[in-house]
């Protein structure tokens, strides 16, 4: 089981928390994190990008000069793509990129991602980052007197609004709920800080009561199970005889 040391937001170590095997200690899975990843930022598209095609465009319908005599290559309509001003051809027409991902594998790309980070020992546990106020300078000294320095992403409950607020024009930094965690955060970001509460919290949103890691229903003990025994043909027709 990870075990990962508790801090404060003055950097004294105040004790030690015992992480989830199944959400922290996942095998890594690339492919999966790969697929979610993908997933992720084909929903955030916008899919507003548009061309005009030639019934769009601005333009009289037409014919320029006679089919034939002119020695001019055949027109149509002013219109056309081969113009200037004309429409475009199999160009891009606003649409929705999104599709949906199963949830399980979502939350086992979380579970990996995770269980990575603190194999690479960038995981940190704080006790509780409690401000006074909504003050983005005491959001940096904190920062600072914890050592984390380039990107961090800070995840806590939902009711710390004034760390909320004090992170929002840190660059550096992202502060999110549990509830708000998706795999392009978790993997941008070098550093992962999380309160007791947000540990918590993801242990019960990702853990092995939403069925990802159920446990057997028999006890395996290690011997092979008989295969099923085959009456012969012959002796079951003369019981149906009977």
């Amino acid at each position: 089981m990870p075990t990962v040391k508790v801090r404060n937001i003055k950097n004294e170590e105040v004790g030690e928390v015992e992480l989830s095997e199944v959400v922290f200690g996942a095998p890594l899975n690339e492919p999966l994190i790969h697929a979610a990843v993908r997933n992720h930022m084909a929903n955030a598209r916008q899919g507003t990008s548009a061309t005009k095609a030639r019934g769009d465009v601005s333009g009289a319908g037409r014919k320029l000069w006679k089919q034939k005599g002119t020695g001019r290559a055949r027109i149509a309509s002013l219109r056309s793509p081969l113009w200037k001003g004309g429409g475009n051809a199999h160009g891009p027409q606003p649409r929705d990129w999104s599709y949906n991902m199963p949830k399980k594998m979502r939350q086992g790309a979380l579970r990996s991602a995770l269980s990575e980070r603190v194999r690479e020992g960038n995981v940190f546990v704080v006790e509780g980052w409690n401000l006074d106020q909504p003050k983005t300078k005491d959001f940096a000294n904190s920062l600072t007197t914890l050592g984390l320095g380039g990107k961090t992403l800070i995840v806590d409950s939902r009711d710390n609004e004034n760390l909320l607020l004090s992170a929002r024009n840190v660059r550096q930094a992202k502060v999110v709920t549990s509830f708000n965690l998706n795999i392009y955060d978790l993997l941008y970001h070098d550093q992962l800080v999380l309160s007791r509460a947000a540990a918590d919290e993801l242990e019960q949103l990702l853990g092995a009561r939403n069925g990802e890691a159920e446990q057997p229903a028999a006890e395996n003990t290690g011997e092979e199970a008989a295969p099923p025994t085959k009456r012969p043909r012959k002796a079951k027709q003369e019981e149906e005889a009977a």
